[in-house]
């Protein structure tokens, strides 16, 4: 019997084990030092706020493994042998593989900090993380939060929930405006302001102070300035987390080597997730993509694979969705921060400053490109056809009411949208209402 070893529980390995479960009898073994059992990564900060308990996080009750004959090893790899088809545990003890799956996710990264490595000092990613808060939350006064991202975001508005001081350093002059677009990069800014959190943007850090029992005591910015606090969270981007496999042989980048089909330099060793890096970006995706759901196509795409029908991975449009404090975000396509020579956008934003809709389409054929909204639901499947379809941004601002989610929004703010699309682009072709 084929024996399939996955290292990593997290949504693509777990994934890759149900669908291969559901197709063969091989043998299936998960090895992970984390948790025992897969949970919901993204659910962590609702723990922490209160608004569910942690086994409210993992899907499967503890005995759907056993059930579905999936042995889980809670341990951690310490080293990948390709030649013998072995792995060694943390114990010494090693295990064989027939098939091997890498799917070790991400760490949070560390900029060589003096004091990186304090107690106090954490990021936002593994249950380890979320049990050090527990642990340090009570006595703390204030935190300092470096790096202006997803995750530096979730853990400020977890802290303030414990009514816990936050300082926010962020290296930009704006939040996250790599990503975003100047205006609502700007809305984001104010609504972080708003909920007292102490923004410093174009600030870094330097050092990270420790008391005399090595906790975190107060952190120093490149601006001289020392701010006291007992948390430090490092929330600056996340790296593959392949150290272990250095002298495998396998071909890591910033990430594992991985083509189409997963599959690594070395016969029956494959690589998913946040750990996978393609030899090319697909299509203008990131060659690395720490995102859930691409994660779990990964999963998919590879167990048909693994189970006699080899499939490549397809992530098919762009899209992704987050949570700014109180305002949600969706985006669907490609939005970029700069906009391409080839580029046009549409930018509306409400008078209350916390909802808006940036639509991004070709200046020459007005094909649509992608949108990005705040404080608005939209439809995933409506944007998904209308990318695969090549629809014009005409056709998208027309049809607003079908793309939307919350009826009670259009029947307020579609009639100006629509109206400040033909102001803003007097001289194209003007929307029927």
């Amino acid at each position: 019997m084929e024996n399939i070893v996955i290292i990593g529980n997290g949504i693509s390995g777990t994934t890759l084990a149900r669908h291969i479960r559901k197709k063969s009898n091989s043998k299936i073994i998960i090895i992970s030092s984390e948790a025992e059992f897969f949970f919901s990564r993204t659910a962590l900060m609702y723990v922490f706020m209160g608004h569910m308990k942690f086994e409210h996080t993992q899907p499967y009750e503890n005995d759907f493994w056993k059930k579905n004959n999936i042995e889980l090893i809670h341990k951690s790899v310490t080293e990948v042998f390709p030649k013998e088809r072995a792995l060694l545990l943390s114990d010494n003890s090693t295990i064989r593989f027939d098939k091997l799956v890498i799917a070790t996710g991400s760490k949070p990264n560390k900029f060589d900090w003096p004091g990186q490595d304090l107690n106090g000092v954490t990021g936002l990613y593994s249950k380890q993380d979320l049990d050090h808060l527990e642990k340090w939350a009570p006595t703390t006064e204030r935190a300092v939060i470096i790096g202006g991202g997803l995750i530096g975001i979730e853990l400020a508005e977890m802290l303030r929930s414990r009514n816990i001081e936050v300082t926010f350093l962020v290296r930009e002059n704006s939040f996250w405006n790599g990503i975003l677009p100047e205006g609502e990069s700007q809305m984001i800014n104010r609504h972080i302001l708003e909920h007292h959190i102490d923004l410093r943007l174009n600030t870094n850090l330097t050092a990270i102070l420790s008391d005399e029992n090595g906790n975190a005591k107060a952190i120093v910015t490149d601006k001289n300035e020392t701010i006291a606090c007992q948390i430090v969270g490092l929330t600056a981007g996340v790296s593959p987390n392949i150290d272990f496999l250095k002298n495998s042989g396998i071909e890591l980048g910033r990430g594992v080597k991985v083509n189409r089909f997963l599959e690594t330099n070395i016969k029956d060793i494959f690589a998913i997730g946040d750990c996978a890096e393609q030899h090319e970006g697909i299509g203008l995706r990131r060659p690395i993509e720490a995102v859930w759901y691409t994660g779990r196509m990964m999963g998919e795409a590879l167990a048909q694979t693994l189970t006699g029908n080899p499939t490549q991975y397809n992530p098919g449009h762009w899209f992704n969705s987050a949570k700014f404090l109180d305002i949600e975000y969706q985006t669907y396509g490609w939005v970029w921060a700069k906009p391409k020579d080839y580029e046009a956008q549409f930018y509306w934003e409400h008078q209350s400053g916390k909802k808006a809709i940036r639509i991004s389409f070709h200046k020459e054929t007005r094909v649509f490109l992608g949108i990005n909204t705040f404080g608005i639901r939209m439809r995933h499947e409506f944007f998904d056809k209308i990318l695969t379809d090549n629809q014009t941004v005409d056709y998208v601002i027309h049809h607003l009411a079908q793309a939307n989610f919350d009826p009670e929004f259009f029947t307020a703010h579609e009639k100006e949208i629509q109206e400040q699309f033909i102001t803003q682009f007097a001289g194209f072709q003007k929307i029927r209402s």
